[in-house]
């Protein structure tokens, strides 16, 4: 497959810059590479009307909050997103989504980003643990925050995607508050890390499949958890009767078969999903708008998509 223009400078930006895979070395070794990394990928911030740093409690310890507020967004009632950053379970922070929590809250409403716990420090389940207790917070509080909790979605890339697509199934089944939509970009869904995708752009595509070795292994627990569909969604027994999703995949990345799969199973199961796929695109290219404007098509196609499932006034 060939890839995109924009994608390919971002690569040849990255081997410009050099640096050690994130696997060869420390977890704080690669948190700072990354941490360094991000500003040069990401897009200028949109200006918002508010945004505040909350604190809450969760069930290990406190998680802290970034929620903004749209420009023009109602004071009131105002739809939301619960936006879920991606990293692989062990890098990226309230920071390294910024951009796109920023552009998803004007053409939204409001959303909140949770700080969640990362591994190694914190395995499989705690920082999903957060993502419950943040959604928890937003309906319990939605007056407080200005929102309409019957219109709450959520959303998340890569790792993050992951957690939103294991919310939509506790929400189906009862165990948080009903979620409105589910917006998956490029999702991991199976921690097996068997299919082709894996094979075919394992090696010079951005996002390897030894690095995502390495960030599965931090996250789960046990070999045992890869099997545990709160891990690996797509291997849950069932998918009916989930909210509706937006599913947005790059055409040149490993979990590319795994989302397509994810999408396809839910469709099957009679589950209203808007997919779109960026066929020459790289891993993590939404959060690269400095160098990619397919960026925030994306963001606004999965808008669209929020709109058309909203039942909202």
């Amino acid at each position: 497959m060939k890839l995109d223009p924009d994608a390919l400078r971002v690569l040849e930006i990255g081997r410009a810059a050099g640096g050690e895979p994130f696997e060869t070395g420390s977890v704080a070794a690669a948190r700072a590479a990354y941490n360094a990394s991000f500003p040069t990928l990401q897009g200028e911030r949109e200006p918002v009307a508010t945004t505040l740093e909350q604190q809450i409690d969760g069930p290990n310890g406190p998680i802290a909050l970034r929620i903004h507020r749209g420009i023009g967004a109602p004071q009131t009632g105002a739809p939301a997103l619960l936006y879920l950053h991606g990293g692989g379970w062990v890098i990226g922070n309230l920071d390294s989504h910024d951009e796109i929590c920023r552009l998803l809250a004007n053409l939204v409403g409001a959303v909140v980003c949770p700080d969640y716990r990362l591994a190694p420090e914190h395995k499989f389940p705690a920082g999903l643990e957060d993502c419950l207790a943040t959604l928890r917070f937003m309906a319990e509080n939605a007056a407080d925050l200005g929102i309409d909790k019957a219109r709450i979605g959520v959303a998340g890339d890569s790792a993050g995607g992951n957690l939103a697509a294991v919310l939509a199934l506790l929400a189906r089944d009862g165990l948080v508050p009903p979620l409105a939509a589910q917006i998956l970009i490029y999702p991991n869904t199976d921690a097996r890390q068997t299919s082709d995708s894996y094979r075919l752009f394992g090696e010079g595509f951005g996002l390897t499949a030894a690095t995502m070795a390495w960030f599965r292994d931090h996250y789960v627990r046990t070999p045992d958890d890869i099997m545990d569909w709160r891990v690996s969604p797509l291997l849950a027994p069932d998918l009916a009767g989930v909210t509706p999703a937006f599913v947005a995949l790059a055409g040149c990345d490993i979990l590319a078969d795994e989302g397509a799969a994810y999408a396809a199973r839910l469709q099957a199961e009679g589950v209203p999903v808007i997919l779109r796929q960026w066929p020459g695109q790289i891993h993590g290219f939404v959060s690269m708008g400095r160098h990619i404007p397919a960026a925030r098509q994306a963001v606004a196609e999965a808008t669209a998509a929020w709109r058309q499932f909203d039942k909202g006034p």
